[in-house]
């Protein structure tokens, strides 16, 4: 099952998750962004399976102003009501839950808002851990936990446009501000048994989403398959054992690469924060935390000498290490290397945030007419996307 996918799945046909996999789907093909107004752009809507069963802001409410929604209490009930009919068939299962609460607009339920000192961030948060603890407490009073893993993962960290209103921590702001990419960000991966019989481990082997397939095959003492090409590393060995891989990690934008982290280092090749019509207009990103050359408002290139930071001794990022020192220059020669290795081998795919074209967007979705809720579509206008950020 997929539970509450979200950010940028992809709203055409041929991107839904029972398409790839998952037998049932509950949620979102995008964040709850919004709301529309249903004609220069549609609410997005929320599918059970192939259908819509409503629309952000509509049957499924965010109020703004407040910050109230039921969305994470919703998205919970679902998957406990998944998990125990799995249990029930004796069936194996998967579940993903894709949590978007601490994004913008952050949102929380009445029961949790004002409950932290993180302002409604920390509120959301709050939520989702009790939300998580209801999961593994199930798991547990359902016999399953001994043979059941749990993988957390972070995203691109806080959304910047949230604050500083509907606040989130400093640290989060400041591995945000530098160069600007969806994914141009390290998070963090936690797997543990829902039992805790695993031995407790910290490891700082470089990971990536990607992995987790590889790792869940593991798991299972299945092998990957043999007749395709694949990016994602086990990371049983490195989490259980303290065996560290020395592997690279490549941050794209569209099919332009931004950023590489390799070991302890980090090379940035592009830079930029918001735009300046957008700073100009008081919308500040990274509010006290500008550094000449690193957090720019125009897109700045480094691709011959790219910014390079040290991820143990700065994780903040804020210090790029001097040119024409020699730790830089053996980190230049590394990263350079790995590179060109990648590209020399590298497939290209299509990017699929290129071209934009409000036309293709959720106006009609399957089970629309049966809502009565099926919105007329504009004029067809591919057009090449602008991200000002």
């Amino acid at each position: 099952m997929s539970l509450h996918t979200v950010s940028h799945l992809g709203h055409r046909p041929q991107f839904h998750p029972l398409k790839h996999g998952f037998d049932e789907w509950f949620g979102s093909p995008n964040c709850h962004f919004g709301p529309y107004d249903n004609k220069a752009r549609p609410n997005i809507p929320v599918y059970r399976d192939w259908e819509m069963v409503g629309r952000y802001y509509e049957e499924f409410p965010i109020n703004l102003r407040t910050g109230e929604a039921n969305l994470t209490q919703i998205y919970v009930q679902e998957a406990l009501d998944f998990i125990k009919g799995q249990q029930a068939a004796r069936r194996p299962f998967f579940l993903y839950w894709a949590v978007d609460a601490t994004h913008a607009p952050v949102y929380a339920s009445r029961p949790f808002l004002g409950s932290s000192q993180r302002g409604r961030y920390g509120d959301a948060v709050r939520e989702i851990d009790a939300g998580i603890g209801r999961v593994l407490r199930l798991l547990q009073d359902l016999g399953v936990a001994e043979n059941t893993f749990v993988f957390f993962t972070s995203d691109n960290g806080a959304a910047l446009i949230s604050a500083p209103k509907q606040g989130r921590h400093a640290w989060q702001q400041k591995a945000m501000c530098r160069g600007r990419g969806p994914s141009q960000h390290l998070g963090r991966v936690g797997i543990l048994s829902a039992s805790g019989s695993c031995p407790l481990q910290v490891s700082h082997q470089l990971g990536s989403i990607m992995d987790l397939f590889t790792t869940s095959l593991s798991v299972a003492g299945l092998e990957p398959p043999s007749d395709r090409a694949i990016d994602g590393l086990d990371l049983l060995p490195a989490m259980l054992q303290g065996r560290l891989m020395d592997r690279p990690i490549f941050y794209y934008r569209g099919n332009t690469l931004m950023a590489v982290t390799l070991g302890q280092y980090k090379a940035h090749f592009w830079t930029w924060t918001n735009s300046w019509e957008e700073f100009r207009q008081g919308v500040d990103f990274c509010p006290g935390q500008n550094i000449s050359g690193v957090t720019t408002h125009t897109q700045e290139e480094h691709t011959k000498l790219p910014l390079i930071f040290h991820l143990g001794r700065d994780p903040g990022e804020r210090y790029p290490l001097s040119v024409a020192s020699t730790e830089y220059l053996d980190a230049l020669h590394r990263i350079t290397s790995v590179v060109q290795q990648h590209q020399e081998t590298l497939v290209p795919g299509q990017p699929q945030l290129n071209v934009c074209n409000q036309a293709v967007m959720n106006w009609a979705p399957p089970g629309c007419e049966k809502l009565g809720k099926c919105l007329e579509p504009p004029e067809s206008v591919p057009e090449k996307c602008s991200w000002p950020h």
